[in-house]
């Protein structure tokens, strides 16, 4: 048996919730740049983590329109996240132990954003 690690890999540090949606099917819908800037794949499992009421949810990454700035959770997340939450994004992939000795893992990629979840240049 193969021992495995589990690594943070991406993060949209403090965005702005700016919907939340009881009545959709489920995930979070996060603006197409900020996930390319994490490296979060379209559809890749996320956690989200929400600084105001420290509730934790998992689910999955859908892209919204570029430049849009949405980060709108969707179903059942919709009740322990509203607009104007600030949250932490995840992205976590796993890896063999052995893979991550011999080659380790790069730190992950942190976006940090203003007040209208666009990325701020200069920051980590």
């Amino acid at each position: 048996m193969h021992e495995t690690v589990t690594i943070c890999t991406g993060k949209i540090h403090r965005a702005i919730v700016t919907g939340a949606d009881v009545d959709y099917v489920g995930s979070i819908t996060v603006d197409a740049l900020l996930l390319e800037a994490a490296g979060i794949f379209p559809y890749q499992l996320v956690h989200i983590n929400n600084v105001r009421n420290g509730a934790h949810w998992e689910t999955y990454a859908v892209p919204a329109e570029p430049g849009s700035g949405t980060v709108c959770l969707n179903g059942p997340p919709a009740h322990h996240f509203q607009p104007g939450d600030l949250v932490v994004v995840l992205a976590l992939r796993s890896f063999p132990a052995v893979q991550l000795e011999l080659y380790p893992p790069d730190p992950p990629k942190v976006v940090c954003v203003d007040d209208q979840n666009r990325i701020e240049e200069g920051r980590p």
